[in-house]
């Protein structure tokens, strides 16, 4: 079955924990994982990796470098993205478990690319978690669809992220995304 059949049956039945409809593009991959280090072993944390439309995009990218893990709540598309992908390591639990566990182990990463709702975002606690993980020059990338950013918790989201990052970029509109998209790029957490 196609990702975007796999996904949008996800999404019908649970439409709060899959957050679209459709799977998120290339397009909008491409700029979330600008800041992935071209170089090394770079170690890649993906929140929301659903059926792996973006994890297919996350493993090209690394070309057989670093480490990449990917979090999915949603038992049925983990073990989807597992069998994909059997050099990724999939992690099936929420965000805020899979985060807290990582930094049990001290795990550290170079990008933390996430295409969770956006409103888990507005927990302080959870971007600032999100940001422990990061090394020095790491990045956390937020896909959202863009007439979110106008949704109260979206503001609070992004104000959660300016006190926890010192730099913190909101890309143009991704239009060849489904609905069109922005990411939105922190770099730089405040320690």
């Amino acid at each position: 079955m196609s990702d975007v059949l796999t996904f949008t049956r996800e999404f019908v039945r649970s439409p709060w924990t899959t957050a679209s409809p459709l799977p998120t593009s290339g397009a909008a991959c491409d700029v979330a994982l600008a800041p992935l280090p071209a170089r090394g072993d770079p170690v890649v944390l993906e929140l929301g990796a659903g059926a792996g439309a973006t994890s297919a995009i996350v493993q090209h990218r690394l070309a057989g470098r670093g480490r990449h893990l990917a979090v999915e709540v949603n038992p049925r598309l983990a073990a989807v993205l597992a069998q994909r992908f059997p050099a990724v390591e999939v992690v099936c639990a929420e965000a805020v478990v899979a985060l807290a566990d990582l930094a049990t182990r001290e795990t550290r990463v170079d990008l933390v690319f996430s295409t969770l709702p956006l409103s888990l975002a507005e927990d302080r606690g959870f971007v600032a978690a999100a940001a422990a993980l990061l090394t020095p020059g790491g990045a956390l990338t937020q896909v959202q669809h863009s007439w979110a950013r106008l949704l109260p918790w979206a503001r609070a989201a992004e104000q959660a992220l300016h006190e926890v990052f010192e730099e913190v970029v909101v890309s143009r509109t991704v239009w060849r995304n489904a609905p069109p998209a922005t990411v939105t790029i922190a770099r730089r957490p405040r320690r």
